[in-house]
């Protein structure tokens, strides 16, 4: 296991690039600590990959170091780099039993067969492979091949980290649940590095103790989910993150204080917007309820999903999203909406533009 410094870190495709738009990774100064789970959350293009081919040692960066362990292994192969990756499409050997598979890279490591056969027949409990261990994996459909896949990384006990690149692209989405909490208890159980590389915020959420959200090959936020959901330090992970995402609303700034629609929203904060930046008021659905007083809206839709109700509305031209509790208004009616102060924050130019309250 090991820890991971990324040290000023910056690639390009490019050969000789001009500027910062020709860099597909900005600069970044990235620290994993050793044994923690970790995921890279983004759309796709936004370099998430490109990230993990250069921890990985697939791909040297143009610019700054890998270190594990405080160990520069920058221009190192991946043979030395001593990790486990598990890709977005299964890589096994499909004449190979599924035992034989699983064994294999102990095997290739000279380790005892007592103790390939025990930790085989533990990765396919966990995987549910045990009673496919003796089926050749050609005979395999998709979901089970991939499982094996995975399997052949997380057999390995002796891995500075395990990296997951979109492992459950082809698993059955009734599947997929069952498999990210089992991948997440082999972690507490074995407590080895992990990074998962995902565009499903899902997916990041429920495995990760960090997540790293990335967008245009920068990072915009490190934090734990709680952090992401509650506070997003840029509006990219407000609206990205969440299902609806956050309600990012324009505002004017009136002696130090945000309006939207002519109405004065109390924030979290003290806003601290800079002369001429762009200014928006961000705040999660979850967060905005209906009132007898506030913000004037026309109701547009609602839909039930189970819970709560999702309510669609218009507030003049600028469409806001609720999720309340009970029986939602007809389409048309006029409502008036009222945000939650303590969870209302204003951005400026995408970032988060506040003096946090300390009470």
């Amino acid at each position: 296991m090991a820890k991971i410094t990324l040290d000023s870190l910056r690639h390009s495709y490019l050969d000789a690039p001009a500027g910062d738009d020709d860099f597909a990774l900005k600069r970044m100064d990235l620290e994993w600590k050793d044994g923690g789970a970790y995921a890279l959350l983004g759309p796709s293009g936004c370099g998430k990959t490109t990230l993990l081919n250069i921890i990985s040692g697939l791909l040297t960066p143009s610019e700054g170091r890998v270190l594990f362990d405080e160990r520069d292994v920058t221009d190192e192969p991946p043979d030395r780099r001593n990790i486990a990756q598990v890709f977005q499409f299964p890589v096994i050997y499909d004449t190979m039993s599924v035992y034989n598979n699983l064994a294999f890279p102990l095997r290739n490591r000279g380790v005892p067969e007592d103790q390939v056969d025990a930790r085989v027949r533990e990765i396919a409990e966990i995987l549910d492979l045990s009673n496919r261990l003796r089926t050749r994996a050609s005979g395999l459909g998709p979901d089970d091949k991939q499982k094996i896949s995975m399997g052949r990384g997380l057999v390995r006990n002796d891995v500075n980290v395990i990296m997951f690149d979109e492992p459950l692209t082809v698993i059955d989405p009734a599947q997929k649940w069952k498999l990210r909490s089992k991948v997440k208890e082999l972690h507490q159980k074995i407590g080895v590095t992990m990074i998962y590389v995902t565009h499903d915020q899902t997916e990041a959420l429920t495995f990760a103790d960090q997540v790293v959200v990335m967008q245009d090959g920068e990072i915009v936020q490190i934090g734990t989910p709680v952090d992401l959901f509650e506070c997003p330090r840029h509006t990219f992970v407000g609206h990205f993150i969440g299902s609806p995402g956050m309600n990012i609303l324009p505002c004017e700034m009136d002696g130090g204080r945000a309006t939207f629609q002519g109405v004065t929203v109390e924030t979290a904060g003290t806003p601290a917007a800079p002369a001429g930046a762009r200014t928006e008021i961000g705040i999660r659905p979850e967060f905005v309820s209906l009132g007898a007083t506030g913000i004037p809206a026309r109701v547009r839709k609602a839909a039930d999903i189970g819970r709560h109700t999702v309510l669609d509305a218009m507030a003049g031209d600028v469409p806001v999203s609720a999720i309340i509790d009970g029986a939602a208004p007809e389409p048309g009616s006029e409502i008036h909406l009222v945000f939650n102060p303590a969870h209302t924050r204003v951005y400026a130019d995408g970032w988060l533009a506040m003096q946090e309250s300390t009470t």
